[in-house]
Parts: C-alpha cells; structure tokens; sequence
C-alpha cells in the first residue's frame, strides 16, 4: 500500500514520538482531540475501547501509548478512514487498532452492544447550518457540523456500546454544554468529572471535556481550569504536562 497520496504529509503527534498522515484539503487534527486523549480514563492493561468520529485517527493513536486494551475507530468518510489506516500501520499499530469504515449509526451490529469499557468521541461542534453556509470543503463541512449525526447520537451510541461502569468522555463547546450533560443523564452516562479549557488567563472558556460513567451514582467534580497559552503565545506549563503525560 502506497503509505502517502497526493498532498498528504507525515506529522509527528504532540508529545508523541508517532506520526500520523493528514492532508490541508481533509480536516486535520486539532489541540481538542489531544486534550481528549489525554483526559479520558483509560485502563493500562487490557480492555476495549471506542473512539468515534474518528477523522484520521488521532486519538485512537494517541490512547495506544496510554492502554495496552484493543481500540476501534469508527469513521464515515471514506478519505479520512483510508488516512487513519495508513497511520496505524506506519506506526505498527495493527494489531492493536482497528478502524471502521462506518456510520456511527450503523456500527452497533459490527462491534456489539454492553461491551467496552471506553468510549471516546469528539463530535461536530455545530448544528447544521443552512446549504449556502456550509463549508465548501466537504470534509470539513461534515466533520465540523452535525450534517451525518448529531450529538444525541453520539451520547446514546456510546452509552450502547458501554458496559455497565464503563466509561464516556467527550468534548465540545462550553456553548453546548447543558445539551450534552443533559443527553448523558438522558442515556444514563453520569457525568463524573468536567474540565473547563481557556485558550490565555483572562478569557472565556472556549473547550470543555466531560468524562460521565454508564449507571454511575450523582457525583460531578469540576477539575482546575486548564489554560493553554501564555501570553507569550506558547503553551503553559500545565498544558506541557497534560501532552507530556506527567
């Protein structure tokens, strides 16, 4: 298999010594995908985890370095889903990773229902807009808006593939954020721990994570505020531990 086509490159992964293929006419990872891997529980030495909403596999890669359990992702675009595959094997990961090429709707009959012990997504952010405000780019139209699911979706799709105690993480926009603590309670995902991320002390947040437990007890704890540039424009300390892993 040729492992780069057309305009695609070879990242290295924040903090990471694995690289990942993208591409400036696909959407290409962001800083909220690594927060998410970063934040989530994960179990160290064995288990099964979910990552939805895949895009070019970032964060299936990055869980890889945090748990020794099998990963699956689950990607709808045909282009994105050929990338991540690429980039597990670059990275010898096959074994480990296995990626979908599937509506996230669809995926219940492939990978079983009350099963992993993790799921993680980080969905589109927006509701989806009128035709004529849609991005051009088909890539990013969908996988910044809720135009090939929505955000029940994704809640009630990982509250089925969860096993009882199992766990959820998502993030999203503070904009959006009694949608998804509500559609948590609503498909029994307690929400247990919720982190708010400020791009510079002083502004508004623009990024939560939210990780709930399926039948968890009422518990929510709000972790420190996690600020992600200085004003120097580089990251903070705290940042720096996050991706490092410390």
């Amino acid at each position: 298999m040729k492992m780069l086509k057309d305009d695609e490159r070879l990242d290295y992964l924040l903090g990471e010594p694995l690289r990942i293929i993208q591409s400036p006419s696909v959407f290409s990872f962001s800083l909220d995908a690594v927060l998410l891997a970063k934040f989530v529980y994960v179990p160290i030495q064995k288990g099964n985890l979910v990552d939805l909403c895949a895009g070019n596999g970032v964060i299936p890669l990055l869980l890889s370095r945090r748990t020794k359990g099998h990963i699956h992702g689950v990607e709808i675009q045909e282009r994105l889903h050929d990338m991540a595959e690429r980039s597990v094997q670059y990275n010898n990961l096959s074994e480990q990773i296995t990626m979908h090429h599937e509506d996230l709707n669809k995926i219940l009959p492939v990978l079983g229902h009350d099963k992993y012990d993790v799921v993680t997504c980080n969905p589109p952010y927006f509701l989806t807009p009128a035709k004529e405000i849609q991005n051009d780019n088909e890539h990013y139209a969908i996988a910044r808006h809720e135009i090939m699911c929505t955000l029940e979706d994704v809640v009630r799709v990982s509250s089925q593939l969860l096993k009882q105690g199992g766990k959820a993480a998502f993030v999203h926009r503070p904009g959006r954020l009694l949608d998804i603590l509500t559609l948590m309670r609503k498909y029994r995902i307690e929400p247990k721990r919720l982190q708010f991320v400020y791009p510079k002390a002083g502004r508004e947040a623009n990024t939560i994570l939210v990780e709930g437990i399926k039948g968890g007890s009422p518990d929510l704890k709000l972790l420190p505020p996690l600020v992600v540039y200085q004003d120097n424009n580089e990251y903070t300390d705290e940042l720096k531990k996050m991706i490092d892993g410390e």
